[in-house]
């Protein structure tokens, strides 16, 4: 996902699709069958890790006591709103990218992405961490406070926690940080948007199965309208060097990690209906039945519609929006599965933040798809609360 929504599952970037002017350059050699299937194989595992453990993480996050550690909820009039501003965004980012230098606007999104992801990064692999360091490791506690104003008008603006383990995971971001700004590898920028889609779907939560429909319902249309009534998504997707996409090469067999033709899936695809997926997690918890029917469920209507997406581009030689085959499935099979069991009124009646999260500050801004200090929520230009950061909400809905 680029400042949009979502990208479109293509074969390859810097390559031409249908119906376009030939590349400049000499023609790539066309992909082996077994580069095609290894690269479009580790797009599919790719994407399922972050939904997967970033669900999970979602319901730990959920039922937190500390205010500080709650999620942001997406309503329904968020979701309603959620594709016009991201088809905006959209179409300003293609208008750029047409006026402007590609290399100059590539050039500042790349230090904005480094800080973005050091941060995401940091934030993904803390609690991992955590488990390695001993005992007696010193932990101390800082503090990072901005403020604007004084006496009673006084507002914080940043307040971000962080102690002596939590260093140690920046610095080792920083690493893959300094890797990506410097040589843009594609290894570092997975990194990145794997942080990014985990970030996002544990932290950005649907507050019903029917907001959760109308949010994937209107990024079904703005995807398919995008991707092939014009050449707007792909054009951005293709031009914006950002970790908002995962990539990987369909040539690594022939030149190892130098490979240089990717096949790449747009974020937007991960944690769009990850947040559903996480959100059906969240609801076979409070079914308490000891199940988790319709997390499965969800889960695996997600390969079906992502491995149906590859298929039809493998056919048609053509970029797909793979939300037009993710949403059906992903809200059919469930729904399918709770029509046979008698508890589709269950399922709509499930309030996420008032059965789980009372507390949990809406949404106030809508998330673009590039990242966050501290998780993908917040770099997508929320007002987020996340573990060891707070920033304090505007009083404003939307």
């Amino acid at each position: 996902m680029a400042e949009q929504a979502t990208a479109p599952l293509s074969e390859a970037h810097n390559v031409s699709g249908p119906g376009e002017a030939p590349a400049a350059g000499p023609a790539r050699p066309p992909a082996t069958p077994e580069g095609m299937a290894l690269a479009y194989g580790s797009l599919v595992l790719m994407a399922l890790l972050p939904i997967f453990f970033g669900a999970l993480r979602s319901v730990t996050c959920a039922k937190s006591k500390n205010a500080s550690d709650m999620p942001e909820t997406i309503t329904s009039r968020d979701a309603a709103r959620f594709p016009i501003v991201a088809s905006c965004t959209l179409f300003g980012l293609y208008l750029f990218f047409k006026i402007f230098s590609q290399e100059y606007i590539n050039l500042l999104l790349s230090m904005y992405f480094f800080v973005l992801g050091i941060l995401a990064l940091s934030h993904t692999i803390s609690p991992i961490m955590n488990k390695f360091f001993p005992a007696n490791f010193p932990s101390k506690q800082y503090q990072l406070l901005f403020t604007q104003g004084s006496g009673e008008n006084k507002e914080e603006i940043v307040n971000y926690e962080f102690d002596s383990k939590d260093l140690v995971c920046l610095a080792m971001s920083s690493v893959v940080g300094v890797w990506y700004l410097l040589r843009k590898h594609w290894i570092a920028n997975n990194l990145f948007g794997l942080a990014f889609s985990l970030n996002g779907v544990e932290l950005l939560h649907l507050n019903n199965v029917s907001t959760g429909c109308i949010l994937l319902g209107g990024l079904f249309i703005y995807d398919v309208f995008w991707v092939f009534g014009t050449n707007v998504m792909v054009t951005v997707a293709k031009s914006f060097e950002a970790p908002i996409k995962l990539v990987f090469p369909q040539d690594l067999l022939e030149k190892g990690l130098e490979a240089d033709n990717f096949a790449m899936l747009g974020l937007g695809d991960v944690v769009i209906p990850g947040i559903f997926i996480a959100l059906l997690l969240r609801f076979d918890i409070s079914l308490k039945k000891n199940t988790h029917t319709y997390f499965y469920t969800s889960f695996v209507a997600y390969i079906f519609g992502l491995g149906l997406t590859i298929f039809i581009m493998h056919i048609f030689k053509h970029a797909q929006p793979a939300l037009l085959y993710l949403v059906p499935a992903c809200i059919g099979f469930p729904l399918l599965v709770a029509l046979v069991k008698g508890e589709i009124t269950e399922m709509f009646s499930y309030e996420s933040s008032a059965e789980i999260l009372p507390h949990t500050p809406r949404l106030t801004h809508f998330p673009t798809v590039s990242g966050s200090p501290a998780s993908l929520a917040d770099s997508m230009q929320q007002k987020l609360s996340c573990p060891r950061r707070r920033r304090q909400q505007s009083p404003s809905a939307m």
